[in-house]
Protein backbone atom coordinates (compact mmCIF):
# COMPACT_ATOMS: atom_id res chain seq x y z
CA UNK A 1 0.00 0.00 0.00
CA UNK A 2 1.55 3.22 -0.68
CA UNK A 3 1.97 6.10 1.69
CA UNK A 4 -0.17 8.80 -0.46
CA UNK A 5 -3.86 8.68 0.84
CA UNK A 6 -6.70 8.52 -2.39
CA UNK A 7 -9.25 11.34 -2.66
CA UNK A 8 -12.50 8.82 -1.73
CA UNK A 9 -12.83 8.65 1.80
CA UNK A 10 -14.44 5.58 3.68
CA UNK A 11 -17.85 5.46 3.95
CA UNK A 12 -17.39 6.49 7.07
CA UNK A 13 -14.83 9.36 8.20
CA UNK A 14 -12.38 8.09 11.48
CA UNK A 15 -12.79 10.48 14.31
CA UNK A 16 -10.19 11.09 16.66
CA UNK A 17 -13.15 10.22 19.37
CA UNK A 18 -12.94 6.90 17.28
CA UNK A 19 -9.28 6.22 17.62
CA UNK A 20 -9.17 7.11 21.43
CA UNK A 21 -12.11 5.15 21.50
CA UNK A 22 -10.25 2.30 20.23
CA UNK A 23 -7.12 2.82 22.40
CA UNK A 24 -9.32 2.82 25.37
CA UNK A 25 -10.18 -0.43 24.67
CA UNK A 26 -6.83 -1.71 23.91
CA UNK A 27 -5.55 0.06 27.02
CA UNK A 28 -3.27 2.40 25.28
CA UNK A 29 -2.62 5.74 26.45
CA UNK A 30 -1.20 8.03 23.32
CA UNK A 31 0.23 11.15 23.43
CA UNK A 32 -0.99 13.93 20.54
CA UNK A 33 1.99 12.34 17.96
CA UNK A 34 0.65 8.78 18.56
CA UNK A 35 -2.92 9.60 18.60
CA UNK A 36 -1.88 11.69 15.11
CA UNK A 37 -0.03 8.83 13.48
CA UNK A 38 -2.53 5.86 14.94
CA UNK A 39 -5.35 7.96 12.72
CA UNK A 40 -3.71 8.07 9.13
CA UNK A 41 -2.65 4.33 9.57
CA UNK A 42 -6.23 2.99 10.91
CA UNK A 43 -7.38 5.77 7.86
CA UNK A 44 -5.15 3.36 5.06
CA UNK A 45 -6.78 0.38 6.66
CA UNK A 46 -10.34 1.46 6.49
CA UNK A 47 -9.10 2.68 2.90
CA UNK A 48 -8.05 -1.19 1.54
CA UNK A 49 -11.03 -2.32 3.33
CA UNK A 50 -13.11 -0.30 1.33
CA UNK A 51 -10.88 -1.51 -1.66
CA UNK A 52 -11.43 -5.12 -1.24
CA UNK A 53 -15.05 -4.23 -0.23
CA UNK A 54 -15.51 -3.42 -4.09
CA UNK A 55 -13.99 -6.80 -5.16
CA UNK A 56 -16.87 -8.92 -7.16
CA UNK A 57 -17.22 -12.12 -4.85
CA UNK A 58 -20.23 -13.31 -6.58
CA UNK A 59 -20.45 -16.83 -6.62
CA UNK A 60 -17.26 -17.12 -4.35
CA UNK A 61 -18.13 -19.62 -0.75
CA UNK A 62 -16.80 -18.09 2.29
CA UNK A 63 -14.25 -19.51 3.76
CA UNK A 64 -13.62 -20.46 7.17
CA UNK A 65 -9.58 -20.62 7.14
CA UNK A 66 -7.14 -20.24 4.36
CA UNK A 67 -7.23 -23.62 3.79
CA UNK A 68 -10.04 -26.23 2.51
CA UNK A 69 -8.55 -28.82 4.54
CA UNK A 70 -10.67 -29.64 7.91
CA UNK A 71 -8.60 -32.29 9.67
CA UNK A 72 -5.01 -31.34 9.45
CA UNK A 73 -4.06 -33.08 13.02
CA UNK A 74 -2.29 -36.12 13.63
CA UNK A 75 -4.38 -38.58 15.66
CA UNK A 76 -3.76 -38.69 19.26
CA UNK A 77 -1.84 -41.74 20.37
CA UNK A 78 -0.91 -41.86 23.71
CA UNK A 79 3.52 -41.53 23.64
CA UNK A 80 6.35 -41.61 26.27
CA UNK A 81 6.79 -38.23 27.55
CA UNK A 82 9.60 -36.81 29.22
CA UNK A 83 10.40 -37.53 32.75
CA UNK A 84 10.10 -34.43 34.88
CA UNK A 85 14.16 -34.41 35.43
CA UNK A 86 14.59 -34.41 31.44
CA UNK A 87 12.03 -31.38 31.18
CA UNK A 88 13.81 -29.36 33.76
CA UNK A 89 17.24 -29.83 32.95
CA UNK A 90 17.24 -27.29 30.43
CA UNK A 91 15.47 -24.94 32.44
CA UNK A 92 17.31 -21.76 33.52
CA UNK A 93 15.52 -21.80 36.76
CA UNK A 94 13.96 -24.86 38.91
CA UNK A 95 13.44 -25.92 42.05
CA UNK A 96 13.72 -29.67 40.80
CA UNK A 97 9.61 -29.88 40.82
CA UNK A 98 9.24 -26.31 38.80
CA UNK A 99 10.14 -24.25 36.36
CA UNK A 100 10.59 -20.98 38.18
CA UNK A 101 9.64 -17.59 36.43
CA UNK A 102 9.71 -13.86 37.64
CA UNK A 103 6.64 -13.02 37.88
CA UNK A 104 4.23 -11.54 35.51
CA UNK A 105 1.79 -9.62 37.20
CA UNK A 106 1.78 -6.51 40.04
CA UNK A 107 0.63 -8.92 43.02
CA UNK A 108 0.27 -5.22 45.38
CA UNK A 109 -3.96 -4.62 45.63
CA UNK A 110 -4.85 -1.19 45.12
Amino acid sequence: MSETHSDESPATALTRDDVLRVARLARLTLDESELEALTGHLEQVLEYVEILNQANTEGVEPLAGASERTDVLREDIPTRSLSRQQALSAAPRHDDRFFLVPPMLDTMVE
